[in-house]
C-alpha cells in the first residue's frame, strides 16, 4: 500500500492493528489535532463502527456502555487540551467496574508544549493511577522499526485493556502538521499482509481453582453485583455450586440470577427484609460465606455479616479487594465458572445443610409472598412498586440499565425472581450519577429494545446524552422516577435537619420534563397509573428514545420504606 502522508501512514498502522485485533467500535469527538486518526477510523468503516459524539463526557459514558454490552474494548478518541479531561469520570468508572476502554488523546508534539501554544495542557498521566496502563507514543516516523514499535505497542495496549483484568488504557498521541491527509513529501510503500501477519484476537489465559473448604457445614452463597458476559453460564455455575453444597443463594437485585429463577432453585431474594427480623438473623447465622463478585448494596446484609465470625471466601477474577468488611477472607482470583469441587459431603453434613437450606427457603417463601401481596394491592403511585412491576412485565432478555441512588436499592429490595433472562446493567464501580443517559444509550445501541430506570437528578446530570439521538440505532425507554430531588438523602439522618436539607441535599430542580424532552425531540409520556406503565413496558418499540415520567412523593416514599421493610418478615 502506498502512502504520501506521514500522519496518514502512522494512523493507518494504528487503526489497522486494532481492526485485526477485533475492535468493533470507535467513539470520536470532534477536534483538529485528532484529524489523522479520525480520518483513518472513518476509512475503516464498516469493519469498525465510527460514531461521532459532540460532548466528551457523554461520549466517554456512551463508549463505557458499548463496552459493557459487548464485553470488548471500545476506542475513545479526542483532540488535545481539556477535551480529554472530560473523559475522567468514565475512566474512573471503567477502572472501578472493570470495563475495557482504550483512550486515545491526541496532542501537540513536545516542541509546542509549555510555550503557550493553543489548546495545550499537560496530558501525560492525565488520569492518574486509574488506567491499567498508560504511555505516550513517539511522534510519527518513516522508519520500519518505529512502525513495528507502534504496531506492538497497540497490541500491548489492547491486551492491557483486558488482562490481567479489564479496565482503561490511555495512549497520548502527538502529531505534527500537516494534520489533513495531503501530500507532505512522504513516499512510502508498506507490505500490508506481511506487516500485519499473525495479528489476531487471541484467547486470554484461564485459571481453574478447587474450592479449598473442608468443613462444608451451614453455608451461604452471596451472589453480588455482577455483569457477566454470559449471564446464563454464570448463573448455571453458581447453581452448580449451590446444589453441590446445599447452600442457599442470597442474590443481589443487580445479579442476573434473579432473572434465571428456574436454574437456581435455592434462590433467596428477600434477605434485606428477613435480616431485619432479629429472630431470623440469629437462627440463620452461617459457618461459611462464599461471596461471588462485589458485595450487595444492602446495609442490613453488611451489618449482619460484620457480626458473624465464620470462614469467608470471595470468588472474583480481578485483583480488587472485595472484602469491605475486613473479615478473615480468602480471595480466589478467578471467575465462578472456573471453580470446581473435589469432594463428597458426609451424610451428617448433608442433612445439616439441607435443614439449614430449608429454613432459609421457608422464610423466603413467606416473606416473598408478603411483599408480593402488599405491593400488588397498592393503587397509589409509589417508587418501590416500580421495580417490582418491571421485573414481571419486561419482554424476554431486555437490557435494563439501573441507575444509582434509590433505583438500585429498590431493585435489591423488591425485584421479583423471574425467568425472563433480563440483562441488568449499572455503574456500580464508583456509584456515581455521571453519564447515565449516555451509558444507557451505549448499552442499548444496536439493541431493538432496552430500558433504563432512573431518578430525576441523575437524568438531569446528563441531558447532553440526548444529543446522541441522531447516532443511536435501536430503542431506549427511560422510566423516569421524578420525586423532585435526591430521594436517597431522605433515608439519611441529615433529612431531619432543614435547613439546610432541602436546598443543599435534596436539591429539587422543578423541571418540566415534557418541555425538556421536546427540546431534544425525545418522545414523552406522563404515567398516571400502574395499568398504563404495564401497557407501555410489555411491548417495547424498536427505534427511538422515549421518557415515561412517573411522579412520586419523595418524603412519603422514604417514610413508607422505613415503616414497611421490616414488617415483611414478621409472621
Amino acid at each position: 500500500m502506498k502512502f504520501n502522508n506521514l500522519n496518514q501512514l502512522w494512523s493507518y498502522v494504528l487503526t489497522e492493528t486494532l481492526k485485526r485485533l477485533g475492535l468493533e467500535c470507535a467513539v470520536i469527538c470532534p477536534g483538529s489535532r485528532s484529524t489523522p486518526l479520525t480520518v483513518s477510523f472513518v476509512q475503516q468503516v464498516p469493519n469498525i463502527e465510527a460514531i461521532s459524539i459532540l460532548d466528551e463526557r457523554s461520549a466517554a459514558f456512551f463508549a463505557l456502555g458499548r463496552a459493557k454490552a459487548s464485553g470488548k474494548p471500545v476506542v475513545l478518541l479526542c483532540t488535545s487540551g481539556t477535551a480529554g479531561a472530560n473523559f475522567y469520570p468514565a475512566v474512573i468508572e471503567a477502572k472501578e467496574s472493570h470495563v475495557p476502554l482504550l483512550i486515545l488523546t491526541t496532542d501537540r508534539p513536545p516542541e509546542l508544549r509549555e510555550c503557550h501554544s493553543g489548546q495545550t495542557i499537560d496530558q501525560l498521566r492525565l488520569y492518574g493511577n486509574f488506567p491499567n496502563w498508560q504511555v505516550e507514543l513517539a511522534t510519527p516516523s518513516l522508519d520500519m522499526e518505529m512502525l513495528a514499535y507502534l504496531r506492538q505497542t497497540i497490541i500491548h495496549a489492547w491486551e492491557r485493556c483486558q488482562f490481567p483484568e479489564k479496565g482503561c488504557v490511555h495512549l497520548n498521541i502527538p502529531f505534527r502538521d500537516p494534520l489533513t491527509p495531503i501530500f507532505d513529501g512522504t513516499d512510502f510503500t508498506l507490505d500490508v499482509e506481511d506487516f500485519f501477519a499473525e495479528i489476531g484476537n487471541k484467547p486470554l489465559p484461564i485459571t481453574r481453582y478447587c474450592l479449598p473448604i473442608y468443613n462444608y457445614e451451614k453455608g451461604i452463597i452471596i451472589a453480588g453485583v455482577a455483569q457477566p458476559e454470559n449471564p446464563e453460564k454464570y448463573c448455571q455455575a453458581i447453581a452448580n455450586l449451590s446444589k453441590t453444597l446445599n447452600f442457599p443463594i442470597l442474590a443481589e437485585g443487580l445479579s442476573p440470577i434473579r432473572n434465571y429463577q428456574d436454574i437456581n432453585p435455592h434462590l433467596i431474594s428477600t434477605y434485606n427484609s428477613i435480616l431485619r427480623n432479629n429472630k431470623f438473623s440469629k437462627i440463620l447465622t452461617p459457618k461459611i460465606v462464599i461471596q461471588v463478585g462485589a458485595m450487595p448494596t444492602s446495609k442490613e446484609l453488611r451489618s449482619w455479616l460484620s457480626n458473624i465470625k465464620c470462614r469467608k471466601f470471595v470468588i472474583d477474577n480481578t485483583a480488587d479487594n472485595l472484602d469491605s468488611l475486613h473479615s478473615k477472607t480468602t480471595h480466589l482470583r478467578t471467575a465462578i465458572e472456573n471453580i470446581f469441587i473435589d469432594f463428597d459431603l458426609t451424610m451428617d453434613t448433608n442433612k445439616q445443610n439441607m435443614e439449614y437450606l430449608e429454613t432459609w427457603q421457608k422464610i423466603e417463601n413467606i416473606t416473598r409472598n408478603n411483599i408480593d401481596k402488599y405491593l400488588e394491592n397498592i393503587e397509589e403511585i409509589i417508587e418501590s412498586k416500580i421495580p417490582w412491576l418491571i421485573s414481571q412485565i419486561l419482554p424476554q432478555e431486555t437490557p435494563l440499565f439501573i441507575n444509582n441512588s434509590m433505583p438500585v436499592r429498590d431493585v435489591e429490595y423488591f425485584w421479583k425472581p423471574n425467568n425472563a433472562k433480563i440483562k441488568p446493567y449499572f455503574n456500580r464501580g464508583a456509584n456515581g450519577i455521571d453519564g447515565t443517559i449516555s451509558t444507557a444509550l451505549g448499552i442499548a445501541h444496536h439493541h431493538k429494545s432496552s430500558v433504563m430506570l432512573t431518578g430525576d437528578l441523575a437524568l438531569l446530570h446528563d441531558t447532553n446524552g440526548f444529543l446522541i439521538r441522531n447516532k443511536f440505532i435501536g430503542h431506549l425507554t427511560i422510566v423516569l422516577v421524578n420525586n423532585n430531588g435526591g430521594g436517597i438523602f431522605e433515608m439519611l439522618p441529615i433529612s431531619k435537619f432543614d435547613p439546610p436539607f432541602e436546598e443543599y441535599f435534596a436539591t429539587p430542580q422543578n423541571i418540566d420534563f415534557c418541555q425538556l424532552c421536546a427540546t431534544y425531540s425525545v418522545e414523552y409520556e406522563l404515567i398516571t397509573s400502574w395499568g398504563q406503565l404495564k401497557e407501555k413496558l410489555q411491548i417495547l418499540p424498536e427505534t427511538g428514545i422515549r421518557v415515561l415520567e412517573v411522579k412520586t412523593n419523595r418524603k412519603k416514599d422514604a417514610q413508607w420504606r422505613q415503616e414497611t421493610l421490616g414488617k415483611m418478615s414478621i409472621f
